[in-house]
């Protein structure tokens, strides 16, 4: 059976001689992995289509194990743009491997997902934001949209508004920031002003963050780069070189 669907490439490996096997998340079939045969030839009508940061639309045969891509269109050629900057290169990477790390289950719908890798890669492709905020803000937005959604306006234990009790903690076991009585041992101590700026990387709205200091910035990538390892389960390889 033969179907189209729109994707995002995430990955691609080597199969055989020719072939490439290309991870996709598409809009309506989730997280979905495809061979592309022929494709690394140079006489291949559409090798160029299916490489991590593009955003296609695909015909697929369905198959056993693997599906088999048939047609590729470009949609938005992002790699273009992103290849240019090696900052926004190599944020763009963690991106995709955070879409496959969190969509796990392969023909599982993630349209949230989805929608939110595109809207991510276009807004890294403009420029008109720091490439480490887009990143940190795709970062939270994904991770909400999973479940793991952090909480930085109240207690993430007991669900105390600030004003009462001096929120000061952070603790990525414990999903956000935490109240004096419900602090654990090892929690950071984020700056009131950084605080308000993870709130702001997950609401988007950026002319709090645009407007944020360098300290605040640093600090912020460290504390969102310790609560998606912590949820993850383990680092990301592509976040080793990005320059935070």
């Amino acid at each position: 059976m033969l179907y189209r669907d729109e994707a995002i490439v995430l990955r691609t490996h080597k199969l055989g001689e020719a072939d490439r096997i290309i991870t996709l998340l598409t809009r309506e079939h989730g997280r979905v992995r495809a061979v592309a045969k022929g494709v690394r030839r140079t006489t291949s009508r559409f090798g160029s289509r299916l490489e991590p940061f593009t955003h296609v639309d695909l015909q697929l045969a369905e198959g056993r194990n693997l599906d088999t891509i048939t047609q590729a269109e470009t949609l938005t050629p992002y790699a273009k743009g992103l290849g240019l900057d090696y900052d926004r290169y190599t944020a763009g990477t963690v991106m995709l491997e955070t879409a496959d790390r969190l969509v796990p289950e392969e023909r599982q719908p993630a349209l949230q997902q989805f929608l939110l890798l595109v809207g991510g890669l276009r807004v890294m492709v403009a420029g008109e934001h720091g490439p480490g905020q887009v990143l940190d803000s795709y970062l939270l937005r994904s991770l909400a949209v999973a479940g793991y959604a952090p909480s930085f306006g109240h207690c993430a234990r007991c669900g105390e508004l600030p004003g009462t009790a001096t929120h000061r903690w952070f603790n990525p076991s414990m999903g956000g920031m935490l109240c004096a009585t419900c602090r654990v041992p090892g929690s950071a101590s984020p700056a009131p002003a950084t605080v308000e700026l993870l709130a702001a990387l997950l609401s988007g709205d950026w002319p709090v963050v645009d407007g944020a200091d360098p300290r605040s910035l640093r600090e912020a990538s460290g504390l969102v780069a310790a609560y998606l390892a912590w949820h993850l389960e383990r680092g990301l390889k592509s976040l080793e070189y990005v320059e935070r």
